[in-house]
């Protein structure tokens, strides 16, 4: 319990058990002036009686203030409750929204990529053709000179092919 819920526990059991001693007292008449007439009535009861209104009223008062903060409370957690459930709504309709960018980012990509390696694959294929056309064209030429040189190698030997003096021994 709070200390004020104690201090007022011990307060009315202060006063409860001094009414108690005093009984006689409280009990007793006297002559009482309400302002428009007199009366006799016992003093310590109408006094008793006075704070037990007082007491009354206060408990009332509190318990208003106690059960209309209670019932805010709970209005703004519905409150709170429902901004939350549109806080997470829109938080999963923007995780959608980024998954389908990201996933159409990723479509993109791939078909940019298979773009990018058919064209690749495209000019590798004509630079090999290119290639294996200059290596033909290289060895026919190389063959044409082999074939030029052995032509100048037949002649130059057929020309020098006259006898050959070998000298007499």
């Amino acid at each position: 319990m709070r200390a004020r819920t104690i201090f007022l526990i011990l307060a009315i059991l202060a006063v409860a058990a001094f009414t108690a001693l005093n009984v006689d007292e409280f009990t007793r008449t006297t002559v009482l002036n309400l302002g428009f007439t007199t009366t006799q009535m016992p003093l310590g009861l109408v006094m008793l009686l006075l704070l037990v209104i007082a007491v009354v009223m206060f408990l009332a008062n509190t318990l208003y203030i106690q059960s209309t903060n209670l019932l805010e409370t709970r209005k703004y957690a519905r409150e709170l409750s429902a901004q939350r459930e549109l806080a997470d709504k829109a938080e999963a309709s923007r995780f959608t929204e980024l998954r389908t960018y990201l996933d159409a980012q990723t479509n993109l990509t791939l078909s940019r990529e298979a773009a990018n390696a058919a064209v690749l694959a495209e000019r590798l294929s004509r630079t090999q053709e290119e290639l294996l056309l200059r290596m033909e064209q290289s060895d026919g030429a190389t063959a044409a000179y082999m074939g030029q040189l052995e032509d100048r190698v037949d002649r130059k030997s057929s020309h020098s092919a006259a006898p050959i003096r070998s000298p007499v021994l």
